[in-house]
């Protein structure tokens, strides 16, 4: 290895990034599939944002909270797809020591922007268990702060990792197998012990996205027993509908996440590496592809100006 990819304080230049480890002979068909999830990922996310801002109708805080999953998700995937892509169909591996830094940061503040966001549609319980109350507690002001919060504490929660892994040396180490840069992959190219990393990640995912897993069942627990003491059968049923939607968010969203995760610190010598790498991409794919059908499908005033969209655009051809 040249001694030009080695920086005088021991951070490497550049890296380079494999793909999945086992099944090379298959990275056209692999980048075929993940390409076609993420142009309709795009596609549906891209709609369900652009029918919530042209309808004057859908500007209600409970629509404007599907739109902050979808930028979310919009950002996500992007950030990662596109080289992933690179990689698998044309072995462009090489980024940045910075630029890999960069993927790593949006990935994880956006990851924690999205948890933030999930929990603050879950305490969108007032909807069902104070309605008349509804539009005073939570409007277009309230929902502005909470993204503005969401984003502060995503940012602050990811900085400092930057901060340590800056801090070790890597002794010319620069392969890293994966498709995408994240922390711990990062941190396990260090020819020095990366206990302090380790622990600052688990502190991290712990408070960060931990925590708002558990307020959302807490939140979850208020919603439903709110929702049965509700006296119409209708009324329960359509609450019930409405929650089960953004349940099937959150199962996706933690629980592809904590699996790579947990694999990524504890699992790594029992998971096979190609496995792993797999699923943390459909951890990046797969809640960008389901979020617009869960909630397009499963929410009436969304569904409806859909297809109203596509009939106007099919009588105008």
């Amino acid at each position: 290895m040249s001694t030009s990819n080695i920086s005088d304080n021991s951070l490497p230049t550049t890296l380079f990034l494999t793909g999945i480890p086992g099944l090379e002979d298959s990275h056209i068909w692999i980048a075929i599939a993940f390409c076609a999830m993420y142009l309709v990922a795009l596609a549906g996310n891209a709609a369900l944002i652009t029918i919530i801002t042209i309808d004057n109708t859908l500007h209600e805080p409970m629509s404007l909270f599907l739109c902050l999953p979808s930028l979310t998700d919009l950002a996500l995937s992007s950030t990662t797809m596109p080289k992933t892509l690179a990689i698998l169909w044309f072995h462009a591996g090489e980024i940045s020591f910075n630029g890999c830094l960069a993927q790593m940061f949006c990935i994880h503040s956006i990851y924690d922007l999205e948890s933030s966001v999930l929990l603050a549609m879950a305490f969108d319980q007032t909807a069902i268990c104070k309605p008349l109350r509804y539009t005073t507690i939570l409007n277009h002001n309230v929902i502005g702060k909470i993204t503005l919060v969401g984003i502060f504490c995503s940012v602050a929660i990811v900085s400092p990792l930057i901060f340590l892994l800056k801090r070790l040396p890597y002794c010319g180490h620069c392969v890293k197998t994966h498709t995408y840069c994240e922390h711990m992959g990062i941190a396990r190219l260090a020819c020095a012990n990366i206990t302090v990393i380790v622990v600052c990640g688990l502190t991290v995912a712990l408070l960060a996205v931990g925590l708002d897993f558990i307020l959302i069942e807490i939140s979850y627990g208020f919603i439903l027993q709110a929702v049965f003491y509700l006296p119409s059968h209708d009324a329960r049923r359509k609450s019930l509908s409405t929650c089960g939607s953004h349940l099937g968010v959150i199962l996706v969203f933690y629980i592809l996440a904590f699996s790579s995760f947990l694999i990524h610190c504890f699992g790594r010598h029992h998971v096979p590496k190609h496995v792993h790498i797999f699923l943390a991409n459909l951890y990046v794919l797969l809640p960008p592809l389901l979020n617009p059908i869960i909630y397009g499908a499963r929410t009436k005033e969304i569904k409806s100006r859909l297809l109203k969209l596509l009939h106007l655009r099919k009588d105008s051809v």
